[in-house]
């Protein structure tokens, strides 16, 4: 397992990523990927939008707390296109 921290621009064409930096969870060792084509699959951020009512969806709701949405900072910082930043598909379930 690894968390990637930075995706890496290419130096020939700005406008291309040619990989990203992580790290391993489990040992210190720090990784450089290469590639063709990067997609960045980062689920829903809580806390982005407040809820309506008072109390509900506060650490409550479907996606983790403690998925803050730095991923969609780091796809910005080089200049990715973020679509449907707005939409997501929650189904209207609260944990107790």
């Amino acid at each position: 397992r690894f968390f990637i921290v930075k995706l890496l621009l290419d130096a020939n064409n700005p406008n291309h990523v040619a990989g990203a930096v992580g790290f391993s969870v489990r040992e210190n060792i720090v990784y450089v990927y290469k590639s063709k084509a990067i997609l960045v699959a980062c689920g829903g951020s809580v806390n982005i939008f407040h809820p309506r009512s008072v109390g509900e969806g506060k650490g409550r709701a479907w996606y983790p707390v403690w998925n803050a949405g730095s991923t969609y900072t780091m796809a910005a910082k080089v200049g990715a296109e973020l679509s449907m930043m707005e939409n997501r598909f929650t189904p209207a379930r609260f944990k107790d």
